[in-house]
Formats: C-alpha cells, sequence, structure tokens
C-alpha cells in the first residue's frame, strides 16, 4: 500500500501530490467513515498555523467532513498543542492541525488528535490511508437534512492560555524578566506574546507579523542567529525561539548562546529529579539525542530511555510505562503531567520556572551538559532500502562504531517524508567524525544514490 503519512502526519508541498485540495477532500470523507458515531454529529476541531495554503485545505477538509455528517469548528491560526489541548477539553472527537511545522511556506501537512488529545496511531493512519487512496471506496452520504455545518470558535486562544497559565505557579510572577520572543510568523505570533506579558514579563516580540509567505523564513527555531543577537542587543535573561506551529522551542541564554532540545531536557530532567516527580527517574528521549544526555542521567541516579525519532514516539512511550518527561533534540518537549504532546510555550514557563525558583541565570543553570559534537548529512536516494540489506553500508558502519568506541555512535535512518538516508555521527573529535560521516555518505550514494 502507498504511504501516506509520515513520521507526523501528511505533509508536501501545496497543490503537489499529495497535498490538494482534492486529497483534503477524501481525507475529510475517510474520517467520517472511520469516526466513532457516539453522537449524530461528531465535532471535528481544525486549527492551522498562517501559510497560506491553510485556506485550500481549511475549505477541502470541511467540504469532507460536512459532507459526512460531521460538525466542524474552526480555531484560526493557533499553535498544534493547542489544538490537541482543546480536543479533549470540549469534547470533540478529532482534532486536526494543517501546519508544517518549521517548513517553508510553500509546504503545507495535515495532522490528527484523537478525543484523548493524542496523535493516531499506526493502525487508524493506515486505515485512513487504505480508504483515501482506493479509487472505489464508496461513501455513505448521510441525507440532507443531516449534513453537518462549520462554526468559529472565537475565544479558542484564550481557552489555551488560561491552561498554560495554570501550569505555572501561581506565586510565582515573571515581573523583571526580559525575554526576546521569536514567533516566527507562526502560530504563535498572537497567542504567546499575550502569554508571558499577562504573567508580568517584559516581552520583545520578532518575527509576529506574518503574511502567509514568510512563515519561517530566516526566523524561529532553526535560525538562532537572530534571537541570539537580540538578546544581547535587549538585555534580556531569555531568548525564545519557536517554529512555524509552536510545538517546539529553543532557547538563548542571556550570554547568546544556543540552547538545543538536549540541553533543555538536562535541565529540566535534573531539576524534576531534584523534586523527586520524574517517574522512575527516567527521561524518555530519541535516538537522535546525545549520549552525553545518558552519561548526565547515570551520574544523578536516572536513565534515559530512547525512542525512534517523532515526538508521537516519545508521547507513546511515556503513556505506555507511565512516565512523566521526554522530548526531542529538535525542541519538541513534553511534559506529560500538563500536556499530550510537544508544546514550545509550555515547556518555555517551566524553563522559566526552573530560572525563578533557584534565582540564577539561564546560563549558569544551562551549562550541565557536556558538548558531544554530532554530525549528520540527507543522502538523496532511489529505494529505502533495510540497512540489514546493505552489507557494505554496515560493515563499513561497524568499522566506524570501533573506531569511536565508547565515546561515540552511528545513526542511519530514512526520512519519514522524502526520499532521504539521514547520517549522523557522534564522537569526541569533530575533524575525524566528519570524515566518517563523508565516507558513509559516499557508500550509501553508491548504493541507493538518485
Amino acid at each position: 500500500m502507498k504511504k501516506l503519512f509520515g513520521t507526523d502526519g501528511i505533509r508536501g508541498k501545496a497543490n503537489i501530490s499529495p497535498m490538494t485540495a482534492e486529497l483534503a477532500v477524501r481525507i475529510g470523507l475517510a474520517i467520517g467513515a472511520v469516526l466513532p458515531r457516539k453522537k449524530q454529529y461528531p465535532r471535528v476541531l481544525i486549527g492551522k498555523d498562517t501559510r497560506i495554503s491553510g485556506y485550500i485545505f481549511e475549505a477541502a477538509l470541511t467540504s469532507g467532513l460536512c459532507a459526512m455528517g460531521i460538525d466542524v469548528s474552526y480555531l484560526g491560526p493557533i499553535p498544534t498543542p493547542a489544538v490537541a489541548f482543546l480536543t479533549e477539553s470540549m469534547r470533540a472527537e478529532l482534532g486536526i492541525v494543517i501546519s508544517a511545522s518549521h517548513n517553508p511556506y510553500m509546504d503545507n501537512g495535515i495532522k490528527f488528535f484523537t478525543a484523548k488529545g493524542f496523535k493516531l496511531d499506526d493502525a487508524l493512519e493506515e486505515e485512513i490511508t487504505r480508504i483515501v487512496l482506493d479509487e472505489n471506496t464508496q461513501w455513505k452520504y448521510p441525507e440532507p437534512d443531516h449534513i453537518g455545518k462549520a462554526s468559529r470558535i472565537v475565544d479558542a486562544g484564550g481557552r489555551y492560555i488560561v491552561h498554560l497559565k495554570n501550569s505555572f505557579p501561581k506565586e510565582i510572577s515573571l515581573e523583571g524578566v526580559r525575554i526576546v520572543l521569536d514567533c516566527a510568523n507562526g502560530a504563535g505570533y498572537k497567542l504567546a506574546p499575550l502569554l508571558f506579558e499577562e504573567l508580568g514579563a517584559t516581552v520583545i516580540p520578532i518575527h509576529v507579523h506574518p503574511n502567509g509567505l514568510n512563515i519561517n523564513e530566516g526566523c524561529g527555531s532553526l535560525h538562532m542567529d537572530t534571537i541570539a543577537r537580540a538578546v544581547l542587543e535587549y538585555k534580556a535573561d531569555i531568548g525564545i525561539a519557536l517554529d512555524g506551529d509552536a510545538d517546539r522551542v529553543l532557547v538563548v541564554d542571556e550570554k547568546g548562546t544556543t540552547l538545543n532540545g538536549d540541553n533543555i531536557m538536562a535541565l529540566c530532567a535534573s531539576y524534576l529529579l531534584e523534586k523527586g516527580t520524574l517517574y522512575k527517574n527516567t527521561l524518555v528521549a530519541t535516538v537522535q539525542s546525545t549520549v552525553a544526555l545518558d552519561t548526565f542521567m547515570r551520574e544523578r541516579g536516572g536513565s534515559v530511555v530512547r525512542t525512534n525519532v517523532g515526538d508521537r514516539y516519545v508521547m507513546e512511550e511515556i503513556r505506555t510505562h507511565g512516565y512523566t518527561f521526554g522530548g526531542e533534540q529538535s525542541g519538541h518537549i513534553i511534559f506529560a503531567d500538563y500536556s499530550t504532546t510537544g508544546d514550545g510555550l509550555l515547556a518555555s514557563l517551566q524553563i522559566l520556572r526552573i530560572m525563578l525558583e533557584k534565582q540564577k541565570p539561564l546560563s549558569e543553570l544551562a551549562s550541565l551538559l557536556p558538548e558531544s559534537p554530532q554530525v549528520m548529512k540527507n543522502v538523496k536516494v532511489q529505494k529505502k532500502i533495510p540497512f540489514d540489506e546493505l552489507p557494505h553500508v554496515i560493515e563499513l558502519k561497524k568499522h566506524i562504531e570501533s573506531q569511536l568506541g565508547e565515546c561515540g555512535r552511528v545513526l542511519l535512518r530514512y526520512s519519514g517524508t522524502e526520499n532521504l538516508c539521514r547520517v549522523m555521527i557522534e564522537g569526541d573529535d569533530i575533524h575525524r567524525i566528519t570524515e566518517y560521516v563523508e565516507e558513509l555518505a559516499s557508500s550509501i550514494e553508491k548504493e541507493l544514490g538518485i
């Protein structure tokens, strides 16, 4: 069966398969076919980021859903984690986010949340894919008097802000804290500044003027140089950089140093260990995170459990075993006591909480994790053949691993949405691992390259 879903929903260039209006209508129809009918008119929430093609997919999905007797509630431009929260709190049957996250404006995507606010499991994604791609699917349309309708929820953002503020101690104020806030011209451009201002902070917002075409353009969590300069210029205590749909965050300390997701996880996990609220003293991370995290946690009496790349897999591991905290190097940070998915704003509040409780600057708090260089390269491939079926590649991989010893590792994985093989090597010598990456990438290119 042709694959429709990637690591995080469906994604591609707008108006090019699979991201076409026609497919979005069929997705809406397919959801109507699989959604449980616990009430006469099930409700689906639709949120989006600020890219111009969102109008296409919002309308197309609505057409399919309403045609199947489902009511649609529009949330407008709003962070992805807000859709997850509102889906559960408003007792909707499904939440849909139209966003390509950190990708440029010409891309777009569709991802889904269950009634409990969690991302769909593989089985349901496969069922939707089968129905959507089957040209012979017969739709069971309801009678004209049972067609769904669409309406707008005008206070969606306010509800989400209240939820976020409830995760922050009422006895702590952000008064006197200076924050540079980069909203990536994305879904958080209105709500994010308002959240921190309501808690008392002095906010210097940047990239908060979306025009449909400038989302993630030279800004946000993939472009940290701008916010680092702004933190120094405005003498801020912290810089907070969101991505296009605000489900991930990277931060900059008061000295202009960028902290990635691994640094953030180390900071927060250490705090939770001290408080005794990190379940089983376990941090959930992905295979992408640095091996320094394992050493860091082990030295503090904790451990790291690893999953495949994707915050949905981190959340699945958390749910399965009852863990309370995890995330990704890219900045998806999950506090399971408050959220069912990665949430950039919620994670930012927890970082600020730690700073204020400990009365220490972020640079001092975040210097916990030793640096472990990583080098990555993407290789375009024709087919995604299992690596075990590539003896020359596996032999070279094993040789490199033997040379690196315990201080390094090699990670090979295919992209979930593109014909790419991602080669990542970690070690203590940046020059040596760079040479190893080039050597391994060349081997893969000879076997699978275009």
